[in-house]
């Protein structure tokens, strides 16, 4: 074996179990293999536990999340953009999918529907959303030094799995 064939077979076995997976994901997309996971995403929520969410995912139930517009102004980050592709861990962080962002949406929070907020897959009503979200948001602006109002901006994110 050749030296070069020897270092990509070390780099093989060196690639993290996260790399592992985006590689097989390529590979069996027939996607190019310069195509770049955005990041990783897990689900923890209060009262909704990750591998919940992550089922919800898989079932086709949940097709949205709610984040709040602050984090990212906060930490100088870019919204999230349609095509963009993230790996979904699980409660042990390992993968469970590759979604792909379709559509991503600012909106104030005392706008939301239920439309909106049933594509989370978690309340029955808009009702249970509005209290769950809005304890959510409190802790956050908690932490963050934000105070939480109707108007508070959160990034609406639709998805859709492309590779479990």
């Amino acid at each position: 074996m050749s030296d070069l064939e020897n270092n990509t077979e070390n780099l093989t076995h060196s690639l993290s179990p996260l790399d592992e997976y985006w590689e097989k994901f390529l590979k069996e997309t027939g996607r190019s293999s310069d195509e770049r996971c955005s990041g990783d995403l897990d689900f923890e929520a209060s009262g909704f536990t990750n591998d919940s969410q992550v089922a919800s995912i898989l079932a086709g139930k949940k097709t949205a999340f709610f984040s709040s517009y602050q984090t990212f102004a906060i930490d100088n980050e870019m919204l999230p953009v349609s095509g963009e592709l993230y790996l979904v861990l699980d409660r042990g962080g390992n993968p469970a999918c590759v979604i792909e962002i379709e559509s991503v949406a600012v909106i104030p929070f005392g706008e939301v529907t239920w439309e909106m907020a049933e594509k989370e897959g978690q309340d029955q009503n808009i009702s249970e959303w509005r209290e769950r979200t809005r304890e959510a948001m409190e802790d956050e602006c908690a932490v963050t030094g934000g105070q939480f109002s109707e108007n508070m901006n959160l990034v609406f994110q639709c998805f859709r799995v492309v590779y479990r």
